[in-house]
């Protein structure tokens, strides 16, 4: 984590910054909230609209570092912990984007969520499979089904073909900016598949290992 803390400080701060120098321009009520089309259908005190992001930023980045050390199966974290610290700086990153998008929004500048959202939940969905090529056993990263986390070779088996399809989510989600309309089908339809696959294939891979009389433990 030490090698990321400057991006996610950094991050975190230019939010909180933003939130600030912003402030005084803004009307009482700031947009917060967009539908599936990117067609605003929300609205917050501005103090509210403009903190509270900052605020759920800062308190995901004290669990992402709480985790490593509150897993029973911390061991196993601690062999892909540089990955995992990689998708922290990531988030961080995704949600400076989304709180940029807020504040210039409200300012004039109307850039889609639409646009913004693909872009940065892409670039997080292709990550996750590149994580997930290494992610081991653990009760809050990954793949987490009662056969996952029954069987070392189930989690094994689910999570490297999880991880390409994770690659491909990513793909196909960047590509929601050539459609912004449509923007929401191209990341909830993969994720989605992604989630009901993983739940039947580790299922199926626990039953053969059954079949085969593997005994399972923790």
């Amino acid at each position: 984590m030490k090698a990321r803390i400057p991006i996610i400080v950094v991050a975190l701060l230019a939010q909180i910054a933003l939130a600030a120098y912003f402030y005084p321009a803004m009307p009482d009520s700031i947009v917060s909230h967009w539908n599936a089309a990117g067609v605003p259908n929300g609205y917050a005190p501005k103090f509210v609209g403009l903190f509270l992001l900052p605020a759920i930023t800062a308190a995901l980045m004290l669990l992402f570092a709480a985790i490593p050390v509150i897993d029973p199966m911390r061991a196993n974290i601690r062999k892909f912990r540089d990955k995992y610290d990689t998708f922290v700086a990531i988030f961080a990153l995704f949600m400076l984007a989304v709180q940029a998008d807020i504040v210039l929004w409200n300012v004039g500048i109307l850039v889609s969520p639409n646009v913004i959202l693909p872009i940065g939940l892409g670039a997080m969905f292709y990550y996750f499979g590149v994580m997930f090529e290494g992610v081991k056993r653990n009760w809050f990263i990954g793949i987490r089904t009662p056969w996952t986390l029954s069987s070392e070779r189930v989690w094994n088996e689910t999570h490297r073909a999880a991880a390409k399809l994770f690659k491909a989510a990513g793909l196909i989600t960047f590509a929601g900016i050539l459609a912004p309309q449509y923007a929401i089908y191209f990341v909830l339809v993969p994720v989605l598949a992604i989630a009901a696959f993983s739940f039947v294939y580790s299922y199926a891979r626990y039953v053969r290992e059954k079949k085969r009389g593997i005994k399972h433990k923790f």
